[in-house]
């Protein structure tokens, strides 16, 4: 395994969108091996999500996992390694809830940013099979967040009122609750 480098904003993969995984592509160890690769990056940059364009990759490929020993949100409800393969949100709540978000690809900004409360997803596992995840709360936030990055879009593109937009250090001393 190893570490991949992460896109950021500006550059033209993380606003491409990405194509579908297909059967033979997903058992490839090329696949395999960018999935894992993946899991590595995010948890060294101490991320609960990454997805595919994040690491110049665009394809339908997302990895999920909230662990309390992440410093970064380690009050968040734990999340077991989860990959997702053609993630489609099937189902959302109606109700929305703001919440504080950052991403490996804009270092350093965190904004308030409205998201679906629970979201239901159809998807394929690492091995092509199909599983369904219900997720609520912080869970449905990070997979709305990923799936977004899919489709081309970063939080930023969902900030409301750009005046909650804030560097980490002063969100760090003035908003973190």
């Amino acid at each position: 395994m190893s570490l991949l480098k992460i896109t950021r904003l500006g550059h033209p993969k993380i606003r491409q969108g990405t194509e579908p995984v297909s059967s033979e592509e997903l058992h490839s160890p090329e696949i395999q091996r960018l999935i894992d690769d993946m899991v590595e990056t995010m948890r060294d940059a101490h991320g609960v999500g990454i997805a595919a364009p994040q690491v110049h990759v665009s394809k339908q490929i997302i990895v999920i996992e909230v662990s309390p020993e992440n410093p970064r949100y380690p009050n968040q409800p734990a999340v077991p390694l989860m990959v997702l393969i053609n993630p489609v949100i099937m189902e959302h709540a109606e109700t929305t809830e703001d919440g504080w978000e950052g991403c490996l690809s804009v270092p350093d900004l965190r904004g308030l940013v409205p998201r679906w409360t629970r979201v239901k997803v159809n998807g394929l596992n690492r091995r092509g099979e199909a599983v369904q995840v219900d997720a609520e709360g912080f869970f449905a936030r990070v997979i709305q967040h990923e799936v977004d990055h899919l489709n081309g879009r970063v939080f930023l593109d969902r900030l409301p009122d750009l005046k909650t937009l804030t560097h980490l250090r002063e969100y760090e001393l003035f908003w973190k609750s």
